[in-house]
């Protein structure tokens, strides 16, 4: 295998096009953090429409980042659940958790305790 040809694709911008729309990252850490549904997507997130939602779950579906499973008896109860490819992005979200919490200026108390929540729900 050619090294030098390898990089010229550069590995990380596979997961760069996994991630890089704006609101897929919050979808995977709600999903680490218990939630489901679509109505718990948008808790908190005003700006979030219904469309972007769907879209960015389609995308991450097709990218096999996330399952979809309705339930068989009742066809409005959909759940989301994170597949292995997703749960494997676990370690770059915690890094980025991180350094969102390192670069802000939270108390030495609050940032030990974000990190400790980070680390029981990501790693």
């Amino acid at each position: 295998m050619n090294v030098n040809k390898q990089l010229n694709n550069f590995p990380i911008d596979n997961v760069i096009q996994l991630i890089r729309k704006k609101w897929v990252v919050q979808i995977i850490n709600d999903l680490f953090f218990g939630k489901t549904r679509f109505h718990e997507f948008k808790e908190n997130r005003p700006k979030l429409s219904n469309r972007v939602l769907s879209s960015c779950l389609k995308e991450m579906e097709d990218n096999g980042l996330i399952q979809r499973i309705v339930d068989k008896y009742d066809k409005k109860n959909v759940r989301y659940y994170l597949t292995e490819k997703g749960k494997s992005l676990n370690k770059i979200i915690y890094e980025m958790a991180i350094f969102s919490v390192d670069s802000e200026n939270y108390t030495d108390q609050t940032k030990t305790e974000l990190k400790s929540v980070f680390r029981e729900k990501l790693l």
